[in-house]
């Protein structure tokens, strides 16, 4: 899946940018420009769906954007985490087993599966080829303008 979502900019009656999502209406920001609004959106949308991961079995797969929305993509670590939670659910094993298959402690596992731990990205890639997954990085602009 791609975490990438589409989001709306409206200005406010100060002037500010205010970001939302509707497939994610917890993530909601501002900025006082496009620019920051958008960037600060990125981080709304990671910290939303570490939520939705934490309270229900599955996050908002991301809509087709519309005309004047924003693509907006998660941070690189938060969606390689997602990815390993989903890979994990979708196999049916827990961390234990994880950690079995890594030759690590479940602790560790569990440090990898917490959105909020500052884990390294190839250490997360590692779970996810145990996983028999994989993530693929992609180079582009970081939000762009839907057609």
């Amino acid at each position: 899946m791609r975490y990438v979502y589409p989001v709306a900019l409206a200005k406010d009656e100060d002037g500010e940018f205010i970001a939302t999502s509707r497939d994610v209406p917890e993530a909601l920001t501002s900025g006082v420009t496009k620019s920051e609004a958008l960037q600060a959106m990125s981080d709304a949308l990671g910290a939303a769906l570490a939520g939705y991961v934490l309270n229900q079995p599955g996050i908002p797969v991301p809509s087709t954007p519309v005309q004047g929305e924003y693509l907006v993509p998660v941070a690189a670590l938060v969606a390689a985490k997602l990815a390993l939670r989903s890979a994990l659910r979708d196999e049916g094993i827990n961390n234990t087993e994880l950690a079995r298959r890594l030759n690590i402690s479940e602790g560790a596992v569990r440090r990898l599966m917490d959105m909020d731990h500052a884990s390294r990205i190839d250490g997360v890639i590692a779970a996810l080829t145990a996983l028999g997954a994989g993530i693929i990085i992609e180079d582009q602009r970081q939000t762009m303008v839907a057609v």
